[in-house]
Parts: structure tokens; sequence; C-alpha cells
């Protein structure tokens, strides 16, 4: 399931970020070192308490629209989407068999430096698609 829900971005006098979920206040909260942490952890939390309610068959709250939510004090409100089958799939961590084609060249330096391809892709796609 695909959820959106505000998060309220404040920094601290630490420079970090603190993130609150107004909607889902007081049960998800979390912080980052900078906004790009705080922008990972806040999708991570949200992410993992949702799979939670889900499994516990809870009922979801709505998420508010954006013109009827009020930042705190030098806040900042960002959507953060969510995937909870994506988020399910990485957790189990399952793996799946892919054909794919390569330069021979590069396969043939891979084959000579003996490149784990798989480990190679995955951390690449890693990098390409979560940062």
């Amino acid at each position: 399931m695909r959820y959106i829900y505000f998060a309220d971005f404040v920094k601290n006098e630490q420079g970090q970020f603190e993130v609150t979920f107004p909607d889902l206040a007081p049960n998800v909260a979390t912080y980052g070192n900078n906004l790009a942490e705080a922008l990972h952890m806040a999708n991570d939390a949200l992410s993992g308490y949702l799979v939670v309610m889900e499994d516990d068959g809870d009922r979801l709250p709505p998420a508010s629209d954006a013109e009827t939510l009020l930042p705190a004090a030098q806040g900042l409100l960002v959507p953060i989407e969510v995937d909870t089958r994506i988020t399910r799939e990485r957790d189990a961590n399952r793996s799946v068999k892919k054909t794919l084609t390569i330069p021979a060249y590069l396969n043939d330096l891979g084959m000579e430096q003996k490149i784990n391809f798989s480990l190679t892709l995955t951390e690449a796609l890693k990098e390409r698609l979560l940062g």
C-alpha cells in the first residue's frame, strides 16, 4: 500500500533535524544529523510504523491536507511517501534472479578480477535508487 503523510522538520540547537508526523503524533518521531539523513530516517520511521499498523489490523488515521497543517515554529512540512509493499520486500531480503546483458570487455575484466557481479549490481542499484 502507498501512503503519504506530512512530516514536520525542525532544526534543533545542535543543528540536527527533529522529525514528527502531526497525523501520527506522538507515535512516530525521528531525527537526522542533516536534512538528507532526516529525510531518510523519516521515510524509514514512517514505513516501519505503517507496516506494524497493517500487521496489527489497526485503522490508520487519514492523512491531512497540506492546507490544514501548520508547521511548528521554524518548521518545514514535507510530504513523505512510502510503499509498505516495498518495505516488506526489503525487510524479507529475498533475492530474485535477473538475466542481463553487459559488454563483453566488462565481463572479461570482471572475471579477471573475480568480481561478484550480483553484489556489484545490488550495490549500484541501492546507491542509484536509495541514495
